[in-house]
């Protein structure tokens, strides 16, 4: 596995403030500023890892009925990099046409975004390995997309399942060809676990 590089300070987040939101890739200004986007399957913990992020209770909003995120959510960061919240992928109880439009705005937004530093993609550590998951990273593989894993919610399970079920993921990674794997978060909005390794790991590509 390729191994993480940390440095010894960690990120500040001094001001993060929402910008815009957009319904295309098309609507985006145009921005010099590196960019980095999370996404995962719906219901994954997206809103709350950001805000768990930016050290705020409600910059991105939180909900418990999946699939609220429905348009790309622009946050700019100490102003010195933008935080992309791309909408979740999966919702099944959104209609076909939705469903769509979401898998068309993400996969514009993926490969056409010049400033794209890294997506993070985000997987749910409670659960075996989901079939979209690895279809996703795999899409990211083929387009040359790139991305690193974080895996959510990991205080709500054991450790020795959480180790069996990353393990099991990246297993999954190595079955469909990968021959690196990208860099893996383990984190918890609830206790803030990985925060730092995040931020780092953003801060050591910005400069």
């Amino acid at each position: 596995m390729k191994k993480l590089s940390l440095q010894i300070s960690i990120m500040t987040i001094k001001s993060a403030k929402f910008i815009k939101s957009y319904a295309t890739i098309e609507k985006m200004e145009t921005s010099d500023k590196p960019e980095f986007a999370f996404i995962g399957r719906s219901n994954v913990g997206k809103s709350s890892l950001i805000n768990m992020l930016a050290n705020q209770k409600s910059l991105a909003k939180t909900s418990s009925k999946p699939g609220k995120t429905q348009l790309i959510n622009e946050f700019d960061i100490n102003n010195v990099w933008t935080l992309i919240d791309l909408p979740g992928y999966g919702f099944a109880k959104v209609n076909d046409r939705k469903k769509a439009r979401f898998s068309s705005m993400i996969m514009d937004y993926l490969e056409n975004r010049k400033n794209l530093y890294s997506a993070f993609v985000l997987v749910d550590a409670r659960l075996k390995p989901q079939r979209i998951d690895l279809e996703f990273v795999e899409w990211c593989g083929i387009k040359e997309v790139p991305f690193q894993i974080i895996f959510t919610k990991t205080d709500k399970i054991k450790k020795t399942q959480l180790a069996e079920n990353v393990g099991l993921f990246e297993a999954a990674m190595y079955k469909q060809g990968w021959e690196e794997l990208p860099n893996r978060f383990i984190t918890s909005s609830k206790n803030g676990a990985g925060k730092d390794e995040v931020l780092n790991f953003i801060e050591s590509l910005v400069k």
